[in-house]
């Protein structure tokens, strides 16, 4: 479990969290939302050990300011909202720097699963820079794929903490990586993710953590939050919720748009 108590954290001299309380289960896809400049990203980097923060943060009861460097990369990957690279690696290069032992022969076998999980089989030879925007941000989640392969290893969760990693995807490929994210938790991983598509949170979801003004304004399921009266407080915009049939079916209109515009 991760396990989130009265955390505060800045970016410099200002204040961005609040004296956030949360946690979170192995087995499930946490979704973070929220509008621009909430505290999604920083909370991310908290509960990722890249930033400094006061309050308590404990993965599976381990406080996460007592693990070391190498313990967190071996039981977290994260994936950030940008991540650019100045050199001219191939695509196995980059896969390959998520992974930190096995032999030649299984590095390179899991380098190549990991690609075809993201619909990149094939681009292994491939020229990072080369590729479009979306094959790119698919790469870097091979890359942080291969650092946590196995979602449990002897008896404990693994995590993966991403940072809107479907912007860039056209419809079919994020489907395809929420599949990954599925996959990843139901095989007993844990999966924090920042999403700003609601529909796409309220269809993946277990749980939905609603951030406004570096506080914590709801949680909950889908159906809840989505569904809830905070949710238009905290984007300052009325919104309509909607059900179809059957499971996960909770969706979101903006109201009042054209009138407005009219």
């Amino acid at each position: 479990m991760l396990s989130i108590r009265s955390l505060r954290a800045a970016l410099g001299r200002t204040p961005v969290l609040h004296g956030i309380t949360a946690s979170a289960s192995a087995g499930r896809i946490v979704a973070v939302i929220g509008p621009n400049g909430s505290g999604k990203t920083t909370l991310l980097r908290a509960i990722s050990g890249d930033v400094g923060y006061d309050g308590q943060i404990a993965l599976d009861g381990d406080d996460l300011a007592s693990l070391k460097p190498w313990e967190l990369a071996a039981r977290r990957a994260v994936l950030p909202q940008a991540a650019s690279l100045a050199f001219p690696f191939t695509v196995a290069e980059v896969v390959r720097l998520g992974l930190t032992n096995g032999t030649q022969a299984d590095r390179s076998d899991l380098i190549g699963r990991a690609l075809a999980e993201v619909d990149l089989a094939g681009f292994s030879g491939r020229y990072y820079q080369e590729l479009s925007g979306g094959q790119q941000a698919r790469v870097q989640l091979a890359r942080v794929r291969t650092q946590v392969w196995d979602p449990v290893v002897a008896g404990r969760p693994r995590w993966l903490f991403l940072d809107e990693p479907v912007a860039a995807l056209d419809i079919a490929h994020q489907i395809g990586v929420m599949r990954v994210l599925r996959r990843f938790a139901d095989a007993g991983g844990g999966v924090v993710i920042v999403l700003h598509d609601l529909n796409l949170a309220a269809m993946v979801a277990d749980d939905i953590w609603l951030i406004h003004d570096g506080l914590l304004l709801d949680a909950g399921s889908p159906a809840r939050v989505i569904g809830g009266p905070a949710l238009a407080e905290a984007y300052g915009c009325p919104i309509v919720a909607n059900r179809l049939p059957g499971p996960k079916a909770t969706f979101v209109l903006p109201h009042g748009l054209w009138a407005a515009a009219g």
